[in-house]
């Protein structure tokens, strides 16, 4: 026979799914208004890559939506449960939003070419390392 799944293990087997909606929707986001706002030629692949990325890091948590309007079209093919499109879509606003908050520090207003800023250098350098590190830790997971 097999055992139940205890409740808070349930629970946080969910919460582990608005997480990694939240983690993917940040960096998504975070690229986009990088790569955009900085005028880089390459935004589009940088953008895809990130996607990329974030699918591979966490896809096999979540589905990997990281979309607003992705969750609600896998919904509507019925792959979502109903339960988990609120919370699925408040992570990715919650994401969305500390993301562009986050590019508008690190933006700042400008400034000449060494004009680094220790606050925003700073900010880059961790998420840069927890992307890092969160890409790697599923990679030897997964060997």
């Amino acid at each position: 026979m097999l055992a139940k799944i205890p409740k808070s293990l349930s629970s946080w087997a969910r919460m582990k799914k608005y997480i990694v909606e939240l983690i993917g929707t940040f960096f998504l986001v975070f690229t986009v208004g990088n790569t955009v706002i900085g005028k880089s030629d390459v935004a589009p692949l940088a953008i895809g890559l990130s996607l990329a990325v974030m699918i591979f890091a966490g896809g096999h948590i979540s589905g990997g939506h990281f979309n607003p309007a992705v969750t609600l079209g896998v919904w509507l093919r019925g792959k979502c449960d109903t339960k988990d499109v609120v919370p699925y879509i408040a992570a990715q606003i919650i994401g969305a939003v500390l993301a562009a908050l986050t590019v508008k520090f690190l933006q700042g207003t400008g400034g000449t070419a060494g004009d680094v800023k220790l606050g925003p250098a700073f900010v880059a350098e961790l998420i840069g390392t927890f992307a890092f590190i969160k890409l790697f830790g599923f990679s030897i997971n997964t060997l």
